[in-house]
């Protein structure tokens, strides 16, 4: 978790620094053409055999929603506090609760429902609509988890079928054109100064998501969400020290209602986990 940190809060100090001179779109041809690269050397020495794949319609789809998040996400970086894009960020959870149950025929519970309605009061604190007039950048990051959201809930069905690396392979191949035609349009070339950003930004966003996997496979989800939570109040110092930016402490408390809804759905998850596990030993006893 202390890399996806790092990752995290590397990656959005990169792309604010590169907005002043380049458009998100070309941020994001030239993070993906870095991934690529990355990924490429690793299946040559893992085997390229991995890009097999049944489900290319179903990689398209998801990256069409990533890419969708992606932009938002980096639109926001450059327009509103870190701490604020942060903290819409944490409602992705949420709107992957609710495409589970839309898409995947997953049940609403009672502790799904209450993450639900707990992240939307959250994202009401946080943008506090009526007390000023709402930033178009924080609209667009709130959209891009909606986007992630759904995302994330196809990749559950991917995950079922294609290795990790298959995932991030074709999620670079995909959304490089996807960036690559708008951001012809503005394209400027990069001065020397910026390709250390943009090396960051191409490699953390591998090492962003490796680092998470690793965490949630070595330890439980409830310990690992506390831990992501982390990210707010170390992105607010490094806004308030880079860019002097104000620590608003609405958003900690918008965003700990999101934290609470999650980590009460995924505690209610584990339970009945549990108990379906201890009910199938029964039977074959």
């Amino acid at each position: 978790m202390g890399g996806a940190l790092a990752s995290f809060i590397t990656m959005a100090v990169s792309a604010r620094e590169l907005s002043a001179a380049l458009d998100v779109f070309e941020i994001l041809v030239f993070r993906g053409v870095i991934a690529l690269l990355v990924l490429a050397l690793l299946l040559s020495r893992s085997g390229w055999h991995q890009l097999a794949t049944r489900s290319f319609g179903l990689h398209f789809t998801r990256n069409i929603a990533h890419f969708g998040g992606q932009v938002g996400w980096f639109f926001g970086i450059a327009f509103i506090p870190l701490a604020a894009v942060f903290a819409i960020e944490t409602t992705t959870p949420v709107w992957t609760t609710a495409f589970a149950v839309l898409l995947l025929g997953e049940r609403i519970t009672s502790a799904r429902f209450a993450a639900i309605v707990l992240g939307f009061a959250g994202v009401l604190l946080i943008l506090r609509p009526g007390a000023a007039v709402v930033h178009p950048a924080a609209v667009g990051v709130l959209l891009g988890a909606v986007a992630l959201g759904l995302s994330v809930t196809l990749t559950k069905k991917l995950a079922a079928r294609d290795t990790p690396l298959a995932i991030l392979f074709y999620m670079a191949l995909i959304q490089l054109p996807l960036g690559l035609v708008p951001a012809t349009f503005s394209w400027v070339n990069p001065e020397l100064h910026l390709w250390p950003w943009l090396i960051a930004v191409g490699l953390t966003s591998l090492t962003a998501h490796y680092c998470m996997v690793r965490a949630l496979a070595v330890a439980d989800a409830t310990v690992v969400i506390p831990m992501d939570f982390v990210r707010l109040p170390l992105i607010s110092l490094v806004g308030f020290l880079l860019y002097d930016e104000r620590i608003e402490w609405f958003l900690f408390l918008g965003a700990a209602l999101i934290l609470a809804g999650n980590i009460l759905n995924v505690r209610a998850e584990q339970r009945g986990a549990r108990q379906d596990g201890s009910a199938g030993i029964r039977r074959r006893l």
